[in-house]
């Protein structure tokens, strides 16, 4: 029997715990200069303060409370999620313990000539990020290049880790093996090629309006000698293999599986692991997604929790103050996944925290679920990438070695600015929405 539940903001109290010691912990660690300090806690930890508090604050008894919490960890979308990231982990690790990506790294630095290496570094980094799902593994296997590059060739190093980053993000918003992907359509509902459909027309012109500026202003002032890096075409198949089949529309866990095993196979053939080294790749590759798939089960069951208190309705109605119609609930979408990455430094997590609360303003107001998941992937990557104290931002600059800081970096981050101009331009754009 369907109740409409009275919205109560003590019934959010429990996330806004997760929140608190989530970015509480990186704020103090920050101050006492823990190199990494929003990424120590680790988030399965953080949101157990939260869900305690659920427990304690709501009414009812602890056995019904617990069922309420277990139907959320055991959600089919949560379910899905969670194997999901890891045959993603899997494909990931195997492909790159095989070579895949620094043949993919080298084979894009052959060709790009010396004196495009900053919009050059934005192709390659988004090509990575795209095959790999990971803005992080892009920024870890490009960074030393692009200061080694910036610094021979007389090219601004802000400007090339700017691109980099841009370059970073972009794959991570549009690739269907990304978390933010998975988190976004999952909660939306959703089918990944579909997202991806929305997304590319918004990113694309994005991206070749920033290659424009970077050509323009990228150019070095002693063009640095061209490299040839050894790579092996080969071995970049898998990733081509694994988009290809994504776009055309096969199932996710069927390219995936497929993906594993034609990595496996080609590693297998170039010796670069036996069958018993085959299998223990994998297992890393699910192993490495292990805090994921905990904060997705643990978020889902809080969320239930959160959910029957009323702590979404009271969101729902505080937002529909300010909501007019379907244009307007997007802006709500963009706004609220921002302030949440912002807080928590993770843009997963930020998708996965609200992606519930924009399922029901996408299916209360009307608006294409796979706009709203378009809206949440594009504007949790744009706030992950400019934030100063993400992951991305601190990596990148860690190989700089104090030569560049993050406010060097972020006035530069077109990218970023150009597609959050863009989406909210394709937000408002459509007459047929109000």
């Amino acid at each position: 029997m369907n109740t409409k539940t009275k919205g109560s903001f003590k019934g959010l109290i429990p996330f806004l715990v997760f929140i608190g010691f989530y970015l509480g912990s990186g704020i103090i660690l920050d101050s006492m200069g823990v190199e990494l300090a929003f990424y120590q806690l680790p988030a399965p930890v953080a949101i157990f303060p939260g869900i305690i508090v659920a427990f304690l604050l709501f009414k009812g008894s602890i056995k019904e409370k617990f069922e309420t919490f277990l139907e959320g960890c055991g959600h089919q979308d949560i379910i899905t999620m969670c194997i999901i990231y890891l045959l993603a982990g899997g494909f990931a690790i195997v492909s790159k313990s095989m070579g895949g990506v620094d043949s993919t790294v080298n084979l894009g630095l052959t060709y790009v000539p010396s004196h495009y290496i900053a919009p050059g570094l934005f192709v390659i980094a988004g090509f990575i990020s795209t095959a790999t799902g990971t803005s992080v593994g892009s920024i870890v296997s490009l960074a030393p290049i692009a200061v080694g590059l910036a610094e021979k060739s007389g090219v601004s190093m802000p400007l090339v880790l700017a691109a980099l980053m841009g370059g970073a993000m972009f794959g991570d918003n549009l690739s269907i093996i990304s978390d933010t992907t998975i988190a976004a359509t999952r909660t939306q509902g959703v089918e990944m090629k579909d997202k991806f459909r929305v997304n590319i027309k918004i990113a694309a012109p994005a991206a070749i309006l920033t290659l424009l500026l970077l050509i323009v202003f990228g150019k070095p002032e002693i063009a640095p000698e061209t490299g040839v890096y050894a790579f092996n075409i080969v071995k970049v198949l898998p990733y081509i293999f694994v988009l290809t089949l994504s776009l055309i529309g096969i199932n996710v866990f069927v390219v995936l599986t497929a993906g594993i095993v034609l990595s496996g196979a080609i590693g297998l053939f170039y010796g670069d692991f036996t069958w018993l080294g085959y299998a223990k790749e994998i297992y890393n590759g699910f192993t490495g997604m292990t805090e994921i798939f905990l904060l997705s089960l643990l978020t889902g069951g809080l969320a239930s929790l959160v959910t029957k208190a009323g702590g979404v309705d009271w969101i729902m109605s505080t937002i529909e103050k300010r909501i007019k119609g379907v244009k307007s609930a997007q802006m709500g979408m963009a706004l609220l996944v921002t302030l949440t990455d912002m807080a928590v430094a993770n843009n997963t997590v930020a998708i996965i925290i609200n992606g519930p609360i924009a399922k029901k303003i996408s299916d209360r107001y009307g608006v294409d679920p796979k706009k709203s998941a378009s809206v949440l992937d594009i504007f949790s990557c744009i706030a992950q990438g400019a934030i100063p104290y993400g992951a991305q931002m601190l990596i990148m600059l860690s190989f700089a070695g104090g030569k560049v800081s993050p406010f060097d970096i972020i006035p530069l981050l077109w990218y970023q600015m150009i597609l959050a101009v863009f989406t909210i331009g394709y937000i408002f754009y459509n007459p047929k929405e109000s």
